[in-house]
C-alpha cells in the first residue's frame, strides 16, 4: 500500500472519530429531541462512511472491501432519511423544538413580537 493511501485513510478515520465523539456529545449534552436527533444524524452520516472508507482504503482489493461498499452505500441511503422520518414524526406527533431565551440580532429585528409601536 503507498504512503499517500495510508495517509487519507488515516485521515479518513481519525475525521470519523471525532465526529463520532462529537456526535456523542451531542447526543448527551443538547436539549431536546430535535437538536440530539440532529447530532445523531451527523454521527450517521458522517461519522460511519468516513470510518467504513479508511478501513476500506486499509484492506485493499478483496471482497471485504465489497462488503464494506455495500454497507457504506446503505448507510448514506437510509440514515438521513431515517432522522428526517423520526424528527417529522415527533413534530407531527405534538412534540415541538426547544427555544433559547437568547435570540441573535437578526432574529430579533424580524421578530414582530420585539418591535414597538411608534
Amino acid at each position: 500500500m503507498t504512503a499517500f493511501v495510508e495517509l487519507i485513510s488515516i485521515g479518513c478515520i481519525l475525521i470519523g472519530s471525532f465526529f463520532c465523539i462529537t456526535g456523542g456529545i451531542g447526543a448527551l449534552r443538547l436539549p431536546d429531541f430535535f437538536s440530539r436527533t440532529h447530532a445523531a444524524g451527523i454521527t450517521d452520516t458522517l461519522a460511519a462512511p468516513l470510518l467504513l472508507l479508511g478501513v476500506a482504503l486499509q484492506l485493499g482489493w478483496s471482497l471485504d472491501l465489497v462488503k464494506i461498499l455495500l454497507v457504506l452505500a446503505f448507510i448514506l441511503a437510509t440514515n438521513p432519511t431515517a432522522s428526517h422520518a423520526m424528527a417529522k414524526a415527533a413534530l407531527r406527533g405534538g412534540r415541538r423544538p426547544k427555544v433559547g431565551d437568547a435570540l441573535t440580532f437578526a432574529s430579533r429585528a424580524s421578530d414582530p413580537a420585539d418591535r414597538k409601536a411608534p
